[in-house]
């Protein structure tokens, strides 16, 4: 069963990504993402207001770092998030995004231990249990929250190179795979089968998520103009390996985020090509979205987050998945709904 997410950046006035929420619930859609970047509005904040005026849609972080954010704080804020709409919360975290990171002179240490050591604190924490421990990265001692928390709170782990995907399967209930092509999710996967194989999960028991890039439109030019400054950042984080992997040349990805790094945009922006807007994507009119969407459900892909920036007309494209897209795949949408 194929379910969808969706991601909001916190960029527009807080009713505006609200009214979104709203709608995306109404037509079906079964996870609502927020991202976590320090110079959009407040990740916890959009949540809490999105959840009084949603009923059913799980939501949460997609994704927070513990870089900018100490885990106990993550714990703390989606605990809090937990008693005001039970049962629905989840967690999306990640190492964070090189080229912001850069922007507050913070370096990405040990992503792995630094990953595996923020599940470990915030899945004690969130458990209402007291930790100690004494870490790599974090060393806690005698933390515990002064309220009860009723539900666990499902860790999904953002992942791109092989042994985060690795780690992600490993200790995570969700591996939120950052891609969008069908080579990147096919490759993703080898690991995440041994990540789980490693621990003894069985794969079939993983929530196996295509974070994607989404854009959608009624024509692909209006699609393409849309999706460039997202792209033009991925490209600017994506690993050496994963730039060869879609022919992209490693000194044009540097010179992108050089220029994102110094507020240079339209130099980023316009060494965004159509190759680029390709293999980071999912890119143009209903048909192509579609068969791409296709591609991830056949490798084995379980949810579907259609990410930023949605398209160039944020209602409109919503309503053009629901009208589009979510009747390619009825039946598990449906089965979601009842």
């Amino acid at each position: 069963m194929v379910e969808f997410g969706i991601e909001f950046v916190p960029r527009d006035l807080y009713w505006k990504t609200t009214f979104y929420a709203i709608q995306a619930e109404k037509i079906g859609f079964d996870y609502l993402w927020i991202t976590d970047h320090f110079n959009n509005r407040n990740v916890y904040v959009s949540l809490a207001i999105a959840s009084a005026y949603t009923e059913r849609i799980k939501f949460g972080p997609g994704v927070t770092n513990p870089y900018l954010v100490h885990p106990v704080v993550t714990a703390q804020a989606v605990a809090t998030l937990d008693e005001i709409a039970p049962g629905r919360v989840v967690c999306g975290l990640g190492a964070g995004d090189k080229t912001t990171l850069q922007m507050v002179n913070l370096e990405q240490r040990k992503p792995l231990s630094t990953i595996r050591e923020s599940v470990r604190i915030i899945r004690e924490i969130t458990s209402g249990r007291a930790l100690e421990m004494q870490g790599t990265i974090f060393k806690v001692s005698g933390t515990k929250l002064n309220f009860k928390i009723a539900n666990p709170i499902p860790i999904f782990i953002g992942a791109q190179g092989p042994k985060m995907l690795t780690l992600a399967a490993e200790i995570g209930d969700g591996v939120l795979i950052n891609a969008s092509h069908p080579k990147d999710v096919e490759n993703a996967m080898k690991f995440i089968r041994q990540g789980a194989e490693k621990v003894g999960k069985k794969f079939e028991d993983l929530n196996i998520v295509a974070y994607t890039s989404f854009s959608i439109a009624s024509n692909y030019d209006k699609a393409f103009k849309a999706v460039v400054p997202v792209v033009a950042y991925i490209v600017a984080g994506s690993p050496e390996i994963i730039l060869k992997r879609h022919g992209i040349p490693v000194e044009l990805a540097s010179k992108i985020r050089n220029a994102i790094v110094h507020g240079l945009w339209k130099e980023a922006f316009s060494s965004v090509d159509d190759n680029m807007a390709e293999a980071f994507s999912i890119c143009g009119a209903p048909e192509i979205c579609i068969g791409k969407i296709g591609k991830l459900v056949e490798l084995g892909v379980n949810q579907i987050v259609v990410g930023s920036p949605i398209g160039p007309n944020m209602r409109k494209s919503i309503n053009m998945i629901a009208s589009e897209v979510f009747p390619h795949f009825k039946e598990a949408v449906g089965e979601k709904r009842t």
